[in-house]
């Protein structure tokens, strides 16, 4: 039976010898100090044509995870919801579509979803008026954005994280927060990908290398217990 450590959507996928291997990498799970939500790029194309499965939503919407973005909506609205109640900054990142430097695509995909709203985030999850969104044209949210002076300024130290996708902008979040120093939580039902198997992978390995995966349910009781 797999511990606590190990007990996420990954469980059906590891075998013995692989959790021997990462075993070292086990410890305490935590939301970090004066921690702040950042939510990475639940954009409208990755929620193009509904709650399909992936393989046909993409006919006709090439950038969407269907059916696998749609299911962490209800989950990160709870998130976001306990993060307001308490005042905690709150951070969307999203393609920068304002600008005319033809700085090219965060990866290597070539068939995408180019239209109007491909970038605007998800109306179910908008942000209020008081929340800050990142413009970005790589993977990382950090890579030449102002996102990492707005942390500093918010005297922010640890990130509680959600979004997609899990194998590529989400990780590459996750690592640069790391790399500058910002504890960083995954809340498991708060992140997708197009396939378990990237999604599962990779949470997996950011859990043992550069993040705290926590369930949603253990984060708000966190949180609820911030509230003075």
């Amino acid at each position: 039976m797999n511990s606590k450590f190990e007990d996420y959507c990954w469980s059906d996928l590891m075998d013995e010898e692989t959790l021997r291997i990462y075993s070292a990498y086990e410890r305490p799970l935590r939301v970090g100090p004066n921690p702040a939500v950042l939510m990475i790029d639940v954009y409208q194309a990755s929620y193009d044509g509904g709650q399909q499965r992936v393989i046909d939503v993409i006919k006709e919407h090439p950038s969407s995870c269907g059916e696998r973005a749609w299911a962490m909506v209800e989950p990160a609205k709870r998130l976001l919801e306990a993060a307001r109640v308490i005042g905690l900054p709150i951070i969307y990142s999203t393609g920068d579509e304002r600008s005319n430097a033809k700085a090219g695509r965060p990866t290597n995909r070539v068939t995408s979803t180019e239209t109007d709203e491909a970038y605007k985030i998800l109306p179910e999850l908008a942000p209020e008026p008081n929340d800050l969104v990142i413009y970005k044209q790589r993977a990382s949210c950090f890579y030449g954005t102002p996102l990492m002076s707005h942390l500093v300024g918010l005297g922010v130290q640890s990130l509680i994280i959600g979004g997609g996708t899990t194998s590529g902008c989400l990780r590459a979040g996750v690592q640069d927060a790391k790399a500058n120093g910002f504890h960083v939580t995954l809340v498991e039902e708060c992140c997708y990908d197009r396939t378990p198997i990237n999604h599962k992978v990779n949470l997996f390995d950011m859990h043992h290398k550069y993040a705290d995966v926590m369930k949603l349910n253990s984060v708000i009781e966190h949180l609820n217990g911030l509230q003075h």
